[in-house]
């Protein structure tokens, strides 16, 4: 059964251009799940587009959010599959045009189809996510479709969100907009006990507490993993290794697992794939010796808002958009020699070094909390209503 929106309710919000809810993949879709749980508890009707996943029940509520699915299943086969999100992404804005007042795009790979809410009278909120024609898994071409997108975008869309200054920063000066910033949020976990018992098969006799560095994203060019290994490698660390997160692509896949076979005897390296139990992932975040970020092509990433409220040493990627988010309380690197002499440097124990975890913390509550995330979107949502 669908939503009614009556005069006595508030305007309607489809959130669109992600994977789908619940979370299976990664942070637009961690993002699309929080925001539109919060919205509807605030008596907000929201919507959520959903890929049509193989095998798996097609649920049509979660969490009091409506879903709806694009008709047709994804491909193997990494271009169709980009073909595919193209697809999807244009169905998911005809979909929402009809039935949303307003909707909400993460992405603008599909810039092309951003004239449809428009013909239907409705606004469209864009929130870009990064630098998309950056990204090295795309080829010459498709980078050039996606800054042409990114263009596109900056023509059609009604409101464009960036939860990054640095992000914002770039499309103002860039195409001369007025860009709104809501930041992404971050939630204060319980603390979690080590239980060995609840690790995967794979890395239970691995592990233990604060003895195992750790990675948590995407394994893909930009994320720098072959960077991060190849640092491990070169380094005199006897501890563990533990890479949390799926291949973005064959060809990367290829390159890492050709990296792998260059590891040393002495070295440990865990690649589990991508952990969605959330309990787990906490436990794993709360207890690694420190934390790895090589994300590099813009936004706010939350793997690294994470790891800052799980009070984690933070050793990330020397770029602008990870320079915005932990500032002083992480250490930078540039390229992977520079990362092992770093990786070196805080396992010969320097107490003032860990002193940075109590400073990210602070920093992430301080200006990431999802309350303030909220209310923003709230107040959004509602003021455009009202004009």
């Amino acid at each position: 059964m669908g939503m009614e929106n009556t005069s006595d309710n508030k305007s309607t919000v489809a959130i669109i251009g992600s994977r789908g809810i619940p979370n299976f993949y990664g942070g637009f879709e961690a993002f699309a799940e929080n925001l539109s749980i919060e919205l509807v508890k605030r008596n907000i009707p929201v919507y959520v587009s959903c890929e049509n996943l193989n095998g798996k029940t097609h649920i049509q509520e979660y969490e009091g959010v409506e879903i709806f699915y694009f008709p047709l299943k994804p491909p193997g086969n990494a271009f169709l599959r980009m073909v595919y999100e193209f697809l999807y992404d244009g169905y998911s804005l005809i979909w929402a045009s009809r039935r949303s007042d307003n909707i909400y795009m993460l992405g603008y790979s599909a810039a092309i189809f951003f004239f449809i809410p428009k013909i239907f009278g409705k606004k469209l909120f864009v929130n870009p996510g990064g630098l998309e024609w950056k990204r090295d898994k795309f080829n010459t071409l498709v980078k050039s479709l996606l800054k042409f997108s990114e263009r596109l975008m900056t023509s059609w869309a009604s409101v464009i969100i960036t939860d990054s200054h640095q992000m914002k920063r770039y499309l103002d000066s860039s195409y001369n907009t007025d860009c709104i910033y809501i930041p992404y949020g971050v939630q204060e976990p319980a603390d979690t006990e080590w239980e060995e018992k609840k690790l995967p098969t794979i890395i239970k006799k691995g592990l233990s507490p604060d003895n195992y560095w750790l990675v948590v994203a995407r394994l893909e060019p930009e994320n720098n993993i072959h960077t991060i290994l190849k640092a491990y490698q070169q380094s005199r660390s006897r501890k563990p290794l533990l890479i949390v997160g799926n291949y973005s692509s064959p060809s990367y896949k290829k390159k890492i697992e050709d990296t792998l076979e260059k590891t040393p005897a002495d070295k440990k390296i865990l690649l589990i794939g991508g952990v969605y139990d959330k309990k787990l992932l906490d436990m794993l975040r709360q207890n690694c010796f420190v934390y790895l970020h090589g994300h590099s092509v813009g936004g706010t990433n939350p793997s690294l808002l994470e790891s800052m409220i799980m009070k984690n040493m933070i050793l990330a990627h020397d770029n602008p958009f990870n320079r915005e988010v932990s500032a002083d309380s992480a250490i930078y690197f540039k390229d992977s020699k520079e990362l092992t002499d770093k990786m070196e440097m805080i396992e010969n124990n320097n107490p003032s070094i860990f002193k940075m975890k109590e400073i990210a913390y602070n920093e992430v509550r301080n200006r990431y909390s999802w309350d303030r995330v909220f209310e923003s979107y709230e107040s959004l949502f509602d003021k455009e209503r009202n004009e």
